[in-house]
């Protein structure tokens, strides 16, 4: 009943439509996984020693934010 309710007022997606913000109806938390992953392999197989290769977790974790500054820093912001 709610979802011809939202059809009805527009909404193409009554998926997004029904969720809240956060889960989302794309394959975002695939991509953000899978980047999770290669990052933490790449981190952790670069590392010197154990602690390194912690703090090769910890940078997995926020790999987004890296991505982001480095896009930044190449377009001269």
């Amino acid at each position: 009943m709610k979802k011809k309710y939202l059809l009805k007022r527009g909404h193409e997606d009554a998926c997004c439509e029904s969720h809240h913000w956060h889960h989302g109806c794309g394959s975002n938390g695939a991509v953000y996984g899978l980047g999770f992953i290669g990052a933490a392999i790449y981190y952790v197989s670069t590392a010197a020693g154990f602690w390194m290769g912690v703090l090769g977790v910890l940078k997995a974790i926020v790999w987004p934010a890296f991505l982001v500054y480095a896009m930044l820093k190449s377009l001269g912001l």
